[in-house]
């Protein structure tokens, strides 16, 4: 096999030794991070506001039908918050940043803050919020591409997760309907 793959070992020591503050962004990292570190800031503040959105709709649940529901409630509120957490250390990796600022924060969400009365429009709004943060971190993983391979894989494990509290809300509301 010739070295055509990969860089000579030299070049690469050389290349590490080089701007070795700078961490994990090497050389070789080909992404536009100004971009990469505002997606991730608009994703971070999607996840505290789906975190928040799912604490309050757990504390809220009422009927007689609230008890698992706000289970599940309560279990997405920790995946939320896991996601944040995750995408928050991401962003200090790449050098950036994490954008935690009350101010703002609903703004820079691509989910919104819906309250919801009734049990039933809890779990819509939840579910609305998970199909919007489903569509984006798509869109976010397209962008990305092989250009920031380690943060596309990131975001697409969050997504399975995403996609996984859909079906999970949409299982919820159908069985509310049939009671």
């Amino acid at each position: 096999m010739s070295g055509a793959f990969l860089s000579d070992i030299q070049t690469l020591r050389k290349r590490a030794r080089e701007h070795i503050a700078q961490g994990a962004v090497t050389p070789g990292y080909h992404a536009d991070r100004s971009v990469v570190l505002k997606l991730l800031n608009e994703a971070l503040a999607t996840e505290i506001i789906c975190t928040l959105r799912y604490k309050r709709h757990y504390f809220m649940a009422k009927g007689i039908h609230a008890e698992g529901v706000a289970a599940e409630f309560l279990e997405h509120a920790g995946e939320e918050q896991q996601h944040a957490d995750q995408i928050a250390a991401r962003i200090v990796q790449l050098g950036g940043a994490p954008d935690f600022s009350p101010d703002g924060l609903a703004t820079r969400s691509h989910a919104e803050y819906v309250e919801g009365g009734s049990l039933e429009e809890m779990i819509k709004e939840d579910l609305v919020a998970e199909r919007i943060a489903i569509d984006s971190y798509r869109e976010m993983i397209a962008y990305l591409g092989d250009e920031d391979p380690t943060t596309r894989r990131m975001m697409e494990e969050i997504l399975a997760k995403e996609e996984e509290h859909a079906d999970d809300l949409a299982n919820l509301l159908e069985d509310l309907g049939k009671h």
